[in-house]
């Protein structure tokens, strides 16, 4: 007999079947939301960009920023005004090279990091209520601030994290990712000008979305396809506040 990866296989069997060997990389799903998602804010950015590698100031008034926020003549702008799309358009608007150079490589380790394990849909779910979650964050904390940046829909992807974690029994702060989530809040409190309800709200959304997708939904509900539409359930609840709060 020959020891096998699982048992003993006789040797006429041994021969008459080659063992099929599969690579870690061949395990490994590649993060194709993650590179859309880096695709489309650094597009944005481009066709944005004026001088001094800072977006302009018609791409941010035209294209998305959220809260009600004032001109300089005091003209209201923003989601109190009917425009809704800016809850979703401000997470893809970026004010300058290094806004979006650290959100894109935060998106980039996190995503390399859940997508594989969480799917591309539950992903792209995470993602879409984090960036939600940030917006009304916002809406309610600092309405009149003209606030811009995928940063609320990155620490969403943090808080996921974070409950995958616990979901497997593993300390999030054993990871070094614990401490980077405080350390990224105290920069928030302690830095003017950074978006307290953007991050905060972020944080949080991901975070409820990723347990009812890694806990909440495979210990009590049977069918996986309830746990997806409970989360979209709570994107569409968390856009729905946004455009009622203001």
């Amino acid at each position: 007999m020959r020891q096998a990866s699982v048992g003993f296989h006789c040797p006429e069997c041994t021969k008459t079947s080659g063992q099929k060997v599969v690579r870690a990389a061949q395990l490994r799903t590649r993060p194709v939301v993650t590179n859309v998602l880096i695709a489309l804010n650094v597009a944005v950015f481009a066709a944005g960009m004026g001088s001094g590698l800072r977006t302009t100031g018609s791409m941010t008034l035209d294209g998305g920023l959220i809260g009600v926020g004032r001109l300089s003549n005091g003209e209201l702008i923003g989601v109190a005004e009917g425009e809704w799309w800016r809850v979703v358009t401000s997470g893809f608007l970026h004010a300058n090279l290094i806004h979006i150079g650290f959100n894109m490589f935060i998106l980039y380790q996190l995503g390399n990091l859940l997508e594989p394990a969480l799917g591309r849909l539950r992903f792209g779910l995470v993602y879409a209520v984090a960036l939600l979650s940030g917006s009304l964050g916002v809406l309610i904390l600092d309405p009149d601030r003209l606030t811009v940046g995928a940063s609320g829909a990155v620490f969403g992807l943090m808080g996921a994290a974070v409950a995958a974690m616990r979901a497997r029994g593993i300390d999030p702060f054993a990871t070094g990712l614990g401490g980077t989530i405080v350390l990224n809040l105290v920069i928030t409190f302690a830095i003017p000008n950074i978006s307290i309800g953007g991050h905060v709200g972020g944080l949080i959304g991901g975070f409820v979305v990723g347990h009812l997708l890694v806990d909440v939904g495979p210990r009590y509900l049977k069918d996986p396809r309830l746990a997806l539409g409970a989360a979209g359930a709570l994107g569409a609840a968390v856009f729905a506040a946004g455009l009622l709060v203001v």
